[in-house]
């Protein structure tokens, strides 16, 4: 959440010399004030930003949703204004979000390319190492973190991060990441694909990356957890 009333760089920790200070907020790529605030505040900025696929993203987002609240309607209903008709309904934030060529067209207003690293969110559970490397190497670090300091928790159903130099407890997203996704209708998970598919054509145009969302368009549910 962007904070009014105050800069955000006054809440920043003292950055020394050869440091580099990092924060992270969700909201931050859907928020249409956020790109002049932050240009204003910082222009230099980088900016990381974690994409994928938007279905999966979109029953995630509900899941999460339905853990609060178990007793909104079904991913199915909420989806459509008319599912007779095949009208997705674009204005429920759980798709809204992952249109990402138009949060990114308001980013791009104020921020060139060249600042900005799109990391694949697949590419995190399958290679975590691999897109690490690629972080570290946009942010000018030296590949510190690499291979040995990942495993995969097969609980979870994804990687959790250790520190190979000692034998203290790896570290694992807390209780609310993991869960099993609820099975969704395959003719919903075709139509969605079918709908993000032009933004997500526009969205590998403009980042020069073809993240391969629509290897997913079988009907199976991308993805069984959040």
């Amino acid at each position: 959440m962007l904070l009014r009333g105050c800069n955000k760089l006054e809440l920043m920790p003292s950055t020394l010399e050869g440091q580099i200070t990092m924060e992270k907020t969700p909201s931050y790529f859907v928020t249409n004030s956020a790109p002049k605030r932050i240009h204003t505040m910082a222009r230099d900025i980088k900016l990381i930003i974690v994409v994928r696929n938007p279905v999966t993203r979109a029953i995630s987002d509900y899941t999460q949703t339905l853990s609060k609240r178990p007793e909104i309607p079904t991913f199915e209903v909420l989806a459509f204004k008319n599912r007779t008709l095949g009208l997705i309904d674009a204005s429920w934030s759980a798709l809204r979000i992952g249109i990402y060529a138009l949060h990114l067209e308001s980013w791009m207003q104020y921020f060139p390319l060249s600042q900005m690293h799109f990391v694949s969110g697949e590419g995190l559970i399958v290679d975590p190492a691999g897109e690490m490397a690629k972080v570290q190497d946009f942010l000018g670090l030296k590949r510190i973190v690499t291979d040995k300091h990942f495993y995969f928790n097969k609980t979870k159903g994804f990687p959790c991060l250790k520190k190979p130099e000692d034998s203290s407890t790896p570290r694992c997203l807390g209780k609310s990441k993991g869960r099993t996704h609820p099975k969704i209708d395959p003719d919903v998970i075709r139509r969605l694909h079918k709908f993000y598919k032009p933004f997500n054509m526009m969205f590998y145009q403009m980042t020069g990356q073809n993240f391969q969302w629509e290897l997913e368009e079988d009907g199976a549910s991308p993805g069984s957890r959040d």
